[in-house]
């Protein structure tokens, strides 16, 4: 499956967020600044799963049924997928 390119600049972005909390952990700063950037990590990765799920669910569902696959398992595949997301 194919991902465009504001998907890898949206996961490189929280990469870098992740370097910069690592870096405020070993300067030892203020534990309330370093959850202010978690939780701005945290929303950033949901809202980086809404996206993909968002982009792919239909294309993933399609492909499941081509491949013979019985629709009332897929669906409940991709129910179950949308609720571990939140």
């Amino acid at each position: 499956m194919e991902y465009d390119k504001a998907t890898k600049n949206r996961l490189k972005r929280i990469e870098g967020q992740v370097r910069g909390v690592l870096n405020m952990l070993e300067a030892g700063a203020d534990c309330r600044e370093i959850v202010t950037q978690l939780t701005a990590i945290r929303t950033a990765v949901d809202r980086t799963v809404g996206a993909v799920i968002g982009e792919n669910l239909e294309h993933c569902i399609q492909d499941e049924l081509d491949k013979g696959r019985a629709p009332d398992q897929v669906i409940k595949e991709a129910v179950g997928l949308l609720v571990k997301s939140r």
